[in-house]
């Protein structure tokens, strides 16, 4: 399909039904950020259309190549539950930040190796575009395991390493109780930046503290980039895209590492890998 521009009709809670139909507790919303602007044009929001004519915000994801949109499989997985119910019509993807948005139609890839019990190393897709986005320049993956040494450590053994966490999901709440309503951010993109916690043969876990300065994820971000940070500097080197956190969305932000062999297996069937 070509692109086209749209504006939202009312939306639906998409992940919270993926949550529910996969059993697997997964989050995706910036917390203690900010609006991204064109810091990241890169980053994207994933768009599904229902056989019915509703549409919805699924997830957030990078672009990795002309025409690779790189997301979690726990979001593609719940277009393939859709399509096993004569539900699901497309998936798109938009590369703007508010409406009306730009929809670059594709066909999205699920990794084999997911399996959507607890604690997944295959927590990896890829929506491969009918067209390239114009003007937009990929990220970049990681090499080869270039996290390696930091296995086992702590925050206070590797301190001052910051990543940039970007998606289009929810905001937390900023006053009152109860869990944070996705999608609250009208499609939006927006940023926070985290510093490393610990890591481990999968997981890099990131800090989601504002009394510590980092900022965070949340429902919707799911799918999105953690850029790496080098002497001081952002790159656009994605360390990993996020998959989990706390439910609250105030303390923690764990991402699937791409610099593993899982991640890397999968990804080089689509993308040149470095």
């Amino acid at each position: 399909m070509p692109a086209r521009r749209i504006r939202w009709p009312a939306a639906l809670c998409a992940v919270t039904l993926a949550v529910a139909l996969l059993g697997t507790a997964r989050v995706g919303a910036i917390t203690y950020g900010w609006l991204d602007g064109q810091r990241h044009p890169n980053v994207g929001v994933m768009i599904v259309g229902l056989q019915d004519g509703r549409t919805f915000r699924l997830c957030s994801g990078t672009l990795i190549a002309p025409t690779v949109f790189l997301t979690a499989s726990h979001c593609t997985a719940y277009l393939d539950y859709l399509d096993t119910q004569g539900a699901f019509a497309w998936v798109a993807v938009s590369f703007q930040t508010g409406p009306p948005h730009l929809l670059y139609y594709g066909t999205h890839h699920t990794n084999p190796a997911f399996t959507g019990r607890g604690v997944d190393a295959g927590d990896v897709a890829v929506v491969v575009l009918d067209e390239a986005p114009t003007g937009i320049v990929p990220a970049r993956l990681p090499t080869a395991g270039m996290f390696d040494s930091w296995y086992g450590a702590t925050r206070r053994s590797v301190k001052h390493l910051n990543f940039t966490a970007v998606g289009y999901g929810a905001l937390e709440p900023s006053m009152g109780g109860g869990p944070p309503v996705w999608p609250s951010s009208g499609g939006w993109r927006y940023y926070a930046v985290s510093e490393f916690a610990a890591m481990d043969k999968v997981w890099l876990h990131l800090q989601a503290n504002e009394a510590t300065g980092d900022g965070g994820t949340c429902y919707g971000d799911s799918g999105g980039p953690n850029f790496l940070w080098q002497d001081g500097e952002e790159t656009d080197i994605i360390a990993g895209v996020t998959v989990k956190g706390d439910a609250m969305c105030l303390a923690t932000n764990v991402i699937y590492r791409l610099d593993i062999p899982g991640a890397r297996s999968f990804l080089g069937q689509y993308v040149t890998l470095p």
